[in-house]
């Protein structure tokens, strides 16, 4: 089994295989007679193939606990998926370079601050939604339409938070006495 410890996102650790969408690091310009601050073009939606659209959609996740035990990666191949946290939800990102296979050594693991989305290049491999603490709602900016856009590969993976942080789900904090 693969064992990672998450360490914390960063734009520049994350660059081989996509953007963090984070306002506190972007450039913004007024808009809307001065009263609107807008963050522009913080990350490229990729939609390739014919007929291919942009999706804006709201994901529910519920919370999982820590270590996190994956048993696959997936990957989106004629598109890029992009997360933003709604609520200030912390998740746990587990990524691989795209390709037909999953090298293990190239397998890295992030955790975000709650403020950070990201957003997966088309073909990266990547983990399940996996947010911690409570459920999260996230806007997901993804590819719709014909062609087969989802792909899973098998991988024995561990996930650990730095300086063994622990973190368990609400319904395991409510059945503890």
């Amino acid at each position: 089994m693969l064992e990672l410890e998450a360490r914390p996102l960063t734009p520049e650790a994350f660059a081989p295989f996509g953007e963090v969408i984070d306002t506190r690091v972007s450039d913004y310009f007024h808009i809307n007679a001065g009263r609107t601050r807008r963050y522009h073009d913080l990350a490229r939606v990729e939609t390739l193939g014919e007929e291919a659209r942009a999706l804006i959609s709201i994901f529910v996740s519920q919370p999982i606990s820590v270590p996190l035990d994956l048993s696959f990666l997936e990957r989106h191949p004629q598109g890029s998926q992009a997360f933003v946290p709604m609520h200030e939800e912390r998740f746990i990102i587990v990524v691989a370079p795209p390709g037909e296979q999953i090298d293990p050594e190239s397998v890295q693991a992030f955790v975000t601050d709650g403020r950070q989305g990201v957003n997966y290049r088309a073909g990266t491999w990547h983990a399940i939604q996996s947010v911690l603490e409570r459920e999260g709602e996230f806007l997901v900016v993804d590819r719709g339409g014909q062609g087969n856009n989802c792909d899973e590969h098998p991988i024995d993976i561990r996930v650990t938070l730095p300086h063994g942080e622990a973190v368990t789900s609400p319904r395991e904090q409510e059945e503890t006495p």
